[in-house]
């Protein structure tokens, strides 16, 4: 079945076509707006835009690298199923990587850095009970800031390249746990690099991160038509 989409309103033709494409397709499958099985035409978007049908194929490419879209050539493309062991191995490498990003800059103190994070803070609160997708864009912010302060830009972008089935699943859970816990989780971060205790900071990382896998099963339960190679023992458990 198609699904209508509407033009963002931020929608520019006098800037990039293909990233602005790009945006609003990937919002729309990570906030479910077109769930997996969904179908998307080339031409059609591209009528729809009113652009060829070149920048709709890149960001078809680009959607389909992060696993969010399968193109079937001479056929529609699908909106995929969220793929659980992605989910899980991305959660993985995050946890791994950001354990260590906050260590580090627990070693060093930085108050520029803790005022810059405790706005933050305020700005996640504000937006978690009212706008689900807000919160994952501040979500994600929260945690690109400390890539960046460490240093670990590079790192971090690789992340980011895995984080697409993470996202389909953190919106799916948002309207089960509140957000209002994940800022708590981030505060204690925050907190523990302000005191300059590494090991504290890099533990309640992982902590933060493996909610994912604490969440999952209740979400899976609730959700099992967007999950694809998910173990059924799991969700049966």
């Amino acid at each position: 079945m198609g699904h209508h989409i509407v033009i963002d309103d931020a929608f520019d033709r006098n800037a990039a076509i293909t990233p602005q494409i790009h945006r609003i397709l990937r919002e729309r499958i990570i906030k479910n707006d077109l769930p997996p099985g969904s179908k998307l035409s080339e031409p059609e978007l591209a009528r729809h835009y009113e652009v060829s049908r070149q920048p709709v194929r890149e960001t078809f490419i680009k959607l389909a690298e992060e696993g969010l879209v399968n193109i079937r050539p001479q056929r529609a493309t699908l909106v995929t199923k969220i793929d659980f062991e992605v989910v899980l191995q991305s959660r993985f490498v995050r946890e791994a990587v950001e354990a260590d990003i906050v260590a580090l800059l627990a070693t060093d103190g930085d108050t520029a850095l803790i005022r810059e994070l405790r706005g933050q803070l305020k700005s996640q609160t504000k937006v978690a009970k009212t706008s689900p997708l807000d919160f994952i864009n501040e979500d994600l912010k929260f945690h690109r800031t400390l890539a960046e302060a460490a240093g670990k830009d590079v790192a971090w972008k690789f992340i980011e390249s895995l984080n697409s089935q993470m996202d389909r699943v953190r919106f799916l859970s948002l309207g089960q746990f509140p957000a209002e816990k994940l800022v708590e989780e981030h505060t204690r971060v925050v907190d523990q690099i302000e005191n300059q205790d590494a090991a504290q900071a890099s533990a309640a990382m992982r902590k933060h991160l493996q909610r994912l896998i604490r969440d999952l099963p209740q979400i899976i339960r609730e959700n099992a038509e967007f999950f694809d190679r998910y173990d059924p023992e799991l969700i049966d458990s």
